[in-house]
């Protein structure tokens, strides 16, 4: 089980926007990046197969395994790709008209997420990318189903339209 020490920015809407930072301890479940990349060529943000490739290429570097991946061509420009791995997902959008796409990889296990991008960014040619990194995974006693879980999420019956009248 391995526990990380992170941050939580909580934003104070009662007192003119302060911020307060509380340390805390984190299971860590995954690694989700989301990235921005720009400066990439239109003719390839708008091939379904150079995606579909880039993708499959991206899923080999980082070492997960790919269950399903769905790709379509929009009209008149852009493409989606969805891999629903093993490990979670990637997803990738593209405007070749902005030379622009945007991806989202979460890895939780096993896989290197970073390594998939890398591929992505190679492949698509970006030349410029922001990349954000999330931390996905719960603190100890919090977001497992405890008692106030029980009785917050407790099965309520359906009111039915008979039951209405």
């Amino acid at each position: 089980m391995q526990h990380f020490l992170h941050c939580a920015i909580v934003k104070r809407f009662d007192t003119n926007c302060e911020l307060e930072v509380k340390p805390r301890r984190m299971k860590q479940l995954g690694t989700h990046l989301i990235a921005d990349a720009w400066q990439s060529p239109g003719d390839l943000l708008n091939d379904p197969e150079r995606i579909r490739r880039a993708i499959l290429d991206a899923i080999e570097a980082g070492g997960a395994t790919l269950i399903d991946l769905c790709v379509h061509q929009f009209s008149p420009h852009g493409v989606t790709a969805t891999a629903t791995l093993a490990e979670s997902h990637i997803a990738i959008h593209t405007w070749p008209e902005h030379g622009y796409f945007a991806a989202d990889l979460f890895f939780c296990g096993a896989g290197d997420p970073h390594k998939a991008m890398k591929v992505l960014q190679t492949a698509l040619e970006a030349k410029q990318v922001k990349l954000t990194e999330f931390t996905r995974g719960f603190e100890p006693g919090v977001g497992s189903l405890g008692s106030a879980c029980e009785e917050q999420y407790a099965p309520r019956p359906l009111e039915t339209s008979a039951a209405r009248v």
